[in-house]
């Protein structure tokens, strides 16, 4: 089957309108990932939903983590955008996490959390040192309830610290950004291809 890719974008800016150095990164990313093959089904601004604290799968009315969680988990891909702040993850992209966290009490009957199978990269702009930082903590808590991570799984930029200067605002963007999108994206696209083909087995039985 075609491999479907989801893109976050975690910015803390909510109005989709108002223009995001994340959206722009995460468009040389998609783009990247298309010329794998891969159908890009969305990319979401996150803080423009309503996705309540907790760590459970549905924190009640109003909560628009459970929309949100059904489109991530119908695809094979899951990329995973947004800022650098404080040099660290956004405040949004640590909400979505924490939400995720639900997984690991909702495994299948060979202790498959929903996640098991499908894979996640990272896309990451800023104008402070972090990129690094942020890509760690990400593949950490990804890699904690159930994504597969494959090389070169972070496509980032980063400015001079302090400066006016943002990735929205280059033109043309850096080939280096180019080529690391297109690895990122071919490695991604060849593990999440494998794993579709040969699902994780799962805990043996006894």
């Amino acid at each position: 089957m075609p491999l479907k890719a989801i893109a976050l974008n975690c910015t803390l800016k909510s109005d989709a309108a108002e223009a995001s150095s994340a959206d722009a990164m995460l468009a040389v990313v998609n783009a990247a990932f298309v010329k794998q093959g891969v159908q890009i089904t969305e990319t979401v601004r996150v803080a423009a939903l309503h996705i309540k604290p907790g760590v459970t799968s549905d924190e009640g009315p109003g909560d628009d983590w459970p929309a949100l969680r059904a489109k991530i988990l119908a695809c094979d891909i899951l990329i995973f955008g947004g800022p650098i702040w404080l040099g660290g993850p956004s405040s949004v992209a640590r909400r979505v996490l924490e939400r995720m966290d639900a997984f690991i009490s909702e495994t299948d009957d060979k202790g498959r959390m929903p996640s098991y199978g499908k894979v996640a990269v990272t896309a990451i702009v800023g104008n402070e040192d972090g990129a690094h930082a942020s890509a760690a903590q990400l593949y950490q808590a990804l890699a904690d309830v159930g994504w597969t991570i494959p090389p070169s799984a972070s496509c980032y930029w980063v400015g001079e610290a302090m400066g006016s200067v943002d990735f929205k605002d280059l033109n043309p963007v850096p080939e280096k950004t180019r080529q690391t999108a297109a690895m990122m994206a071919a490695t991604a696209a060849h593990l999440a291809g494998l794993l579709q083909a040969a699902p994780y087995p799962g805990q043996p039985e006894d």
